[in-house]
């Protein structure tokens, strides 16, 4: 047994931990940071508040981790985010294909614990920094509740993925919350912060079960009463259940760092008086076998502190696709701000605005301008309100943490300082690396010096010519418009033959379109464009164009909306080749074209998407190149 006499004061078990590199936050962006210097050869300690990891994507909020494809609603083709995220998240798909967020909690446990060089401390909350100067932390200390041992961790470098920025704002980091004004970085699109606010709020999710029989629901006191003070409450469907119910917001009129108790308490009274009117109103009968599941006990938050690194991200840099020289992640999801009185505002739940296609990332945003040795990850990166926007979803912050996971490993063999790494004549030792590794980013090409590949002998016993995509599919109804995208030769005069089937006879307009930037799916320039008389019954069309691309890229061929048409489709699935339709998906604001206000600084154009399989057949067709007009002439 244990004995202790009395004691004026008594210190909690202390423990120190020395490291190469300190991350804060377990979150994805934590995680892939983490695993990423690992494996490359440091000491980490992972340090995580909650009982696992994964942030807004556990089991404990159950956000779905979107990125540059958007859900496969924009026209960012083949964006999905490389490295380490992509690993987790195939791995996922072939364990939890049902999306259990408790599954998904065990894959990154399992990778994280089975890492030899990361130091895993769950449920530890860092609580205070000490620095070794004004510009350089020494240590930071947490406290685990668990098994009540305060941590003091020391390390050259730190990385502040912590969503708020704990460690970043007590060593007097440079931040900033809230909205710019549009003057500051000429953003159009910044908001009217007295009408529509400058934070996006929490948001918190609840699952439902049907038991088979009825069951009653008594709402607990706190259950907010008077359900039309929620302007959208009606848009509740009762299949709706977790991230179906993002909008289920609040907060972005307080404090959201400070006052975050606050507004879950808040977000539980909205939740539980949703379901008190569903359960108890007499509107929705179907209803009565339903009982709730799972109501979330932390909320999912969006935004609080942004961090200034050496260069901030603006709006324009997503929009207008702008290069830079230091690029070493890729975004691509909207602009997505919401208005800041969340589920009681009037207004549209939120504003998404696409790019044309993905963006670089520079990694000045992701370490401190102020702090030498702290660098930065997650939302919390040097990224005006405008463009954090965007840069703010999981599979994107996860995309940069992984850069700075390398960039520590690189700082740490050199004895480099994060800001080292930014001069024109290192930052390719980075890029490199990260291409290495499999993190693939926008118009950086591989070049690992010694790679044996570029001295390799390649042979094949076949090759595939691609002058056919069989016609062994279904007939396919153009009720909207459809398009096979296909990589093509810059030169080239091509020529098809597809085949459709009329129920009257009508006109069929056919676009042979390209994107304005190689790098881009979006079908913005029209090069042509023919129309076919179509008679009743089944026929084979010839296609020929007589415009030719300037460049090797990818093309549409689009065959527009009609619904007394169908088009032969292909069950042969050919990699790099895909169909696409002019879809509606209003999940992410895609109402088949983009159509902006003006003066916001954002673009106009059609949204062409893929469907899933095993729908989004491929079109059928003969592909073939043809004389130029002038020799056919």
């Amino acid at each position: 047994m244990i004995k202790e006499g009395f004691s004026p004061q008594r210190a909690v078990k202390e423990e120190t931990i020395l490291a190469d590199l300190v991350v804060i936050g377990g979150g994805l962006a934590g995680v892939c940071c983490a695993l990423t210097a690992a494996r490359a050869g440091i000491k980490v300690v992972l340090v995580q508040d909650r009982p696992v990891l994964g942030g807004n994507s556990s089991s404990e909020v159950r956000l779905w981790i979107l990125g540059a494809t958007s859900h496969m609603g924009n026209n960012n083709r083949w964006a999905r985010e490389g490295g380490t995220i992509d690993e987790l998240l195939t791995e996922n798909m072939y364990r939890n294909k049902e999306g259990n967020p408790v599954i998904f909690d065990t894959i990154l446990l399992e990778k994280v614990n089975s890492e030899p060089n990361i130091t895993l401390l769950l449920n530890t909350a860092v609580y205070e920094v000490n620095k070794k100067n004004d510009r350089e932390i020494s240590q930071v200390q947490g406290f685990c509740s668990q098994n009540s041992t305060r941590y003091v961790l020391q390390a050259p470098l730190f990385c502040d993925s912590s969503g708020d920025g704990i460690v970043a704002f007590q060593a007097g980091a440079s931040f900033r919350m809230g909205a710019e004004p549009a003057e500051e970085f000429g953003e159009l699109f910044a908001p009217d912060v007295e009408d529509y606010g400058e934070l996006l709020g929490h948001s918190l999710y609840f699952h439902t079960k049907d038991v088979g029989q009825a069951v009653p629901f008594v709402a607990p006191a706190y259950a907010l009463k008077d359900i039309n003070k929620l302007a959208r409450w009606r848009s509740y469907q009762l299949q709706d259940h977790g991230c179906r119910l993002w909008w289920v917001e609040y907060g972005g009129r307080l404090d959201t760092v400070h006052q975050s108790e606050e507004i879950k308490w808040e977000l539980w009274k909205v939740v539980y008086g949703i379901w008190d009117f569903v359960k108890n109103s007499g509107e929705y009968p179907d209803a009565a076998n339903l009982t709730l599941e799972w109501v979330g006990m932390i909320p999912g938050k969006r935004e609080s502190r942004r961090f200034e690194g050496d260069y901030m991200l603006i709006q324009q840099d997503v929009v207008e696709q702008r290069e830079h020289y230091d690029a070493v992640a890729t975004g691509g999801w909207s602009l997505d701000l919401h208005p800041a009185d969340g589920v009681y505002s009037d207004k549209r739940p939120c504003n998404q605005w696409h790019s044309k296609g993905v963006y670089q990332i520079p990694y000045r945003c992701y370490y401190s301008k102020d702090i030498n040795n702290l660098f930065l990850a997650g939302r919390i990166i040097s990224a005006s309100h405008v463009a954090f926007a965007s840069s703010r979803v999981m599979a994107t912050c996860a995309h940069g943490a992984q850069a700075v996971g390398m960039a520590a490993v690189l700082a740490s063999q050199n004895n480099w300082l994060p800001r080292d790494l930014s001069q024109p004549e290192r930052i390719g030792l980075l890029q490199q690396a990260l291409n290495k590794s499999g993190q693939g980013i926008p118009r950086v090409a591989p070049s690992v010096p010694g790679n044996l590949m570029k001295e390799a002998q390649l042979t094949a016993n076949g090759e595939l010519v691609l002058n056919e995509i069989p016609f062994n599919g279904p007939w396919m109804d153009l009720a909207y418009s459809s398009a096979q995208l296909l990589p093509l030769e810059a030169g080239q005069h091509y020529a098809f033959r597809i085949k459709v089937k009329a129920v009257k006879a009508t006109t069929l307009k056919v676009a042979f379109r390209t994107s304005s930037k190689v790098q881009n799916y979006t079908p913005d320039i029209t090069l042509e464009e023919q129309e076919f008389q179509v008679a009743v019954g089944e026929q084979e069309l010839a296609i020929q164009l007589n415009t030719s691309l300037d460049v090797d890229q990818y093309a549409f061929l689009c065959f527009m909306a009609n619904p007394d048409v169908a088009i032969r489709a292909s069950e042969t699935r050919l990699t790099g080749v895909l169909s696409v339709f002019n879809k509606f998906n209003k999940a992410v604001s895609n109402y088949g074209k983009q159509e902006p206000p003006p003066n916001i600084g954002m673009e106009a154009f059609e949204f062409w998407v893929p469907i899933r399989r095993p729908a989004g057949h491929n079109i059928a067709c003969l592909l073939y190149t043809s004389p130029s007009p002038r020799d056919r002439g």
